[in-house]
Formats: C-alpha cells, sequence, structure tokens
C-alpha cells in the first residue's frame, strides 16, 4: 500500500522521496560489491604507482649516460634515445603525482575528488609522445640532409647498456594493471625508449660494419612512427573520458533494451547517459518509467542491482517515474 501511495504524492513529497532513495539506492549499489571494488582499485593503484617509481628511478639513473655517449660519439639515434629518455623521467614522474593526487579525498569543491588526475596524467603524456616523434622526425631529416660522422663503438656500448635498462622498466611496468592508462603511457614511453635503443645499437653494427651513417637517422624515424602510433592512442582513449565520451561496452540502447527485458514494471527507460570517471570507474544516470502500481523504490534497487550484475556499474543515479495518466 505504501508503494502506491508514493506513486501518487505531490511533487514536492515526490522529489523528498526520490532523494531519499537516491541515497539508500547508493547504499545498496554498496552492498553490491561496490566497497570491493573500491578496496581492489585502491591496492591496483598503489601497485602502479610502486612501478611506475621503479621504472622513473631506473630510466633517469641512465639518462646522463646516454647523453654523454651521443654527444661524444655524434649518433642521433643515441640523443633521440636520451630526449626520449628526459620526457620519460619527467612523464613518470607525472604519472607518479597523478596517482597521488588521485588517492586525495573528495571535497566541497571537488565532489569526485582528484580521480581524474592519472587520466589527464595519461592524456599529457600521449600528448608528449607525439611531440616527441615529431622532433626525432625532424632532427633525422636534417642528418640526412647534412651528414655527421657517428662513432659506432661508443654508441654501440652505450645503446646496450640503455637496452638492459629499459628492459627491466618495460618489466616492471608491464607486470601492472593491463586497463589503467596512466600506467600504459607511461608504458609506452618506456617500450619506445626500448624501442630506441635497439635501433641504436642496430645502426651501430650498420656503422661499424659498413661505415654507412645515415643507418642511424633512418632507424631513429622508424622508432618515431611506433612512438607515435602509441602516444595518438593513448591520448585519444584518455581524451574520451576527459571528453564524458561512452565507456565502451555501455551502448545507451543495449542498456535500455536489456532493463525493459528483464526487470519487472520497466515501461520505459529513457535520459541515460553514460560516462566515466576513470577507466575502471563508469557512471551512468537514467529515468526509468514504471508500470502502474508498481512499487518506485524497489523498481529502484532491481535496476541498480541489473546494472551492477550485467554492465558492472556501481554507481548509478536512477529516477523512477510513475506512468502517465
Amino acid at each position: 500500500m505504501s508503494c502506491d501511495l508514493n506513486t501518487n504524492l505531490p511533487d514536492k513529497a515526490h522529489d523528498h522521496e526520490h532523494d531519499h532513495a537516491h541515497g539508500h539506492g547508493h547504499e545498496h549499489g554498496h552492498s553490491h560489491g561496490h566497497g570491493h571494488s573500491h578496496d581492489h582499485a585502491d591496492m591496483t593503484t598503489a601497485d602502479s604507482r610502486r612501478r611506475v617509481a621503479i621504472a622513473a628511478v631506473l630510466t633517469a639513473s641512465f639518462m646522463m649516460a646516454e647523453v654523454t655517449g651521443g654527444i661524444i660519439s655524434g649518433s642521433l639515434a643515441l640523443l633521440a634515445d636520451a630526449a626520449h629518455m628526459l620526457t620519460d623521467a619527467a612523464s613518470l614522474i607525472l604519472a607518479w603525482v597523478g596517482y597521488k593526487l588521485a588517492e586525495r579525498p573528495a571535497d566541497p569543491s571537488r565532489s569526485y575528488g582528484f580521480g581524474r588526475m592519472k587520466v589527464l596524467a595519461a592524456f599529457t603524456n600521449g600528448i608528449a609522445l607525439v611531440a616527441l616523434a615529431c622532433w626525432i622526425v625532424w632532427e633525422a631529416i636534417h642528418r640526412l640532409l647534412d651528414p655527421a660522422p657517428v662513432l659506432g663503438g661508443i654508441m654501440l656500448w652505450v645503446a646496450a647498456g640503455g637496452l638492459v635498462v629499459n628492459i627491466l622498466a618495460a618489466w616492471v611496468l608491464h607486470g601492472g594493471d593491463k586497463h589503467d592508462l596512466n600506467l600504459q603511457g607511461a608504458l609506452w614511453h618506456v617500450i619506445g625508449d626500448l624501442l630506441g635503443s635497439v635501433a641504436a645499437i642496430a645502426a651501430a653494427i650498420v656503422i661499424l660494419t659498413t661505415g654507412w651513417t645515415p643507418a642511424d637517422p633512418i632507424l631513429s624515424v622508424l622508432v618515431a612512427l611506433l612512438v607515435l602510433v602509441a602516444g595518438v592512442r593513448i591520448a585519444r582513449q584518455s581524451g574520451h573520458i576527459l571528453l564524458e565520451g561512452t565507456p565502451e561496452g555501455l551502448s545507451p540502447e543495449d542498456i535500455r533494451q536489456d532493463l525493459v527485458a528483464h526487470i519487472e514494471h520497466v515501461m520505459n527507460v529513457s535520459h541515460i547517459h553514460a560516462w566515466a570517471l576513470t577507466e575502471s570507474k563508469p557512471l551512468i544516470t537514467m529515468e526509468v518509467t514504471a508500470a502502474e502500481g508498481a512499487c518506485i523504490e524497489t523498481l529502484r534497487r532491481d535496476v541498480k542491482a541489473r546494472l551492477a550484475e550485467r554492465f558492472d556499474v556501481s554507481h548509478a543515479t536512477v529516477e523512477v517515474v510513475s506512468k502517465p495518466c
């Protein structure tokens, strides 16, 4: 009986019931595993932050040696790789700062806290990768037009040392969360470094055996193209989140059809908006039209439970309205 009365409450009473039910529904969402997911996310973030810190130390420790080797040998491949390692060190530090800021709690000015800082860091790293690739190509063109002597021996040994360091850093980052865009952005910076070291080694071998110095800038361009592809991908994915794009697997039409088909008393679902705070935290708001005589609060709970079970969405704002007379 109380459910039927709620359906016919005046507007103010209905608004009060909606606000109260939203809070109660959000509590219900926690009981369906939101707390567990939050704990898991915290542990994953701590692990990613630790991996990024280790990779930053490894990268920064070898960067100066590679700069010195590049200047002495005259190798563009080494200098390009050293410049990449410099941006890597800065990007890894930025990624670490993003994780630290994301841990800060919500406040009255930021109801979601700083959760998106790591997404912003990933976007910045993606743009940095694109800019770095363009710089390497520009320098390679100049080097091809105006060839310079290259000391293949020094180039080979420094590049080999850089390869070892980059393999260690990539191994550390590769073991982290595969869906963390911030971590993946940092990983691709290191992979770009690793490929740069491989290119420098290959160029050094060609120069030592044949004396053909154009191998140095040509191989640098190949590495730059791979870095460019990774940068565009990271920037596109993180930019999609920052622009409130619909997360993959959360098509509004699919959600509407699923709820109408599986939840009793759901006549229609409209005003569906799906976006993401981070790559692992989707958010949804919607309006559900209830059949005549349906219990609004029960229906709200059923919809939120279905969203958590079917679409793995633990944070949903569901407004339930009665079928118009």
